[in-house]
């Protein structure tokens, strides 16, 4: 079963930007599509981007225009690209593997994700 590890997190100020990671253990070529989820303090997690295989995005509207979700297949890695960061950006942030571009299923269990931390 592939293995997940998000990275590229920390602690940056408002209006900055991010990158993150997410690296899987064997290749992503088939799975249907990767989704990266958050987890802010008290709060439930939520999609906050996710990307099939034939590269079809979908985007919480909160993040509309300011991330991009992209994977590169040779690399077995997916990417979050966060521009214009805002502190309520601040969360926990996982991939997933997941069955379409809505996440409609989730696949496989969860990393351990990264923490992003926007300071105003």
């Amino acid at each position: 079963q592939v293995q997940l590890v998000e990275s590229g997190g920390g602690l940056v100020q408002a209006g900055g930007s991010l990158r993150l990671s997410c690296a899987a253990s064997g290749s992503i070529f088939g799975i249907n599509a990767m989704g990266w989820y958050r987890q802010a303090p008290g709060k439930q997690r939520e999609l906050v981007a996710a990307i099939t295989r034939g590269g079809s995005t979908n985007y919480t509207d909160s993040v509309k225009g300011r991330f991009t979700i992209s994977r590169d297949n040779a690399k077995n890695t997916v990417y979050l690209r966060m521009n214009s960061l805002k502190p309520e950006d601040t969360a926990v942030y996982y991939c997933r593997k997941c069955s379409d571009s809505r996440c409609s299923f989730l696949l496989g269990s969860w990393g351990p994700g990264t923490p992003v931390t926007v300071s105003s």
